[in-house]
């Protein structure tokens, strides 16, 4: 668990466990069933609805060491929740963490949740020896590079691309 303090609330922050399970799906089913970039995008990820949820938060259960839920808590009521999950880079010669489904409660953005999540985010996985942290961004989402890039994510000149198996 890690704590920070942000828009003079305190955040904390952890990875999901069986009993934080129904927060994550509130929070992920949200933003997978919403969010109008992903929706753009989800046909060409193979999403296959709030089952496919259900499995991953399973899967994010039953092996942590692949990778977990990362949840944002403020006073009691989680809001705001990502995924992140453990790569081997051959440029890092280490592990790295791809960042996916980064959300914050529409009623808690703007006051510093998303930035105090990443934070914590960033120094549990260094704590874990991971030395970089990928995601990917909607070419359209303004408001969402400029998140990134107050973060300190930098652009690469690359594309992501998928071939569903």
């Amino acid at each position: 668990m890690i704590a920070s303090v942000t828009a003079r609330r305190l955040v904390v922050c952890e990875a999901m466990t069986a009993a934080t399970r129904p927060a994550a799906k509130r929070l992920l089913g949200a933003f997978l069933e919403g969010d109008a970039h992903y929706r753009a995008s989800a046909a060409r990820y193979g999403d296959a609805g709030a089952q496919a949820l259900e499995r991953a938060l399973d899967l994010f259960v039953a092996r942590p060491e692949i990778g977990f839920a990362w949840l944002a808590r403020v006073d009691a009521e989680y809001v705001g929740a990502c995924v992140a999950c453990y790569a081997i880079s051959t440029s890092r010669g280490g592990l790295v963490a791809k960042l996916d489904d980064v959300t914050v409660d529409a009623r808690w953005q703007g006051q510093g949740v998303g930035a105090a999540m990443l934070a914590a985010l960033a120094r549990h996985l260094r704590e874990r020896g991971v030395g970089r942290i990928d995601t990917a961004c909607h070419r359209g989402n303004a408001r969402a590079w400029h998140f990134y890039a107050r973060q300190g994510f930098l652009p690469l000149d690359e594309d992501r691309i998928a071939l569903l198996i």
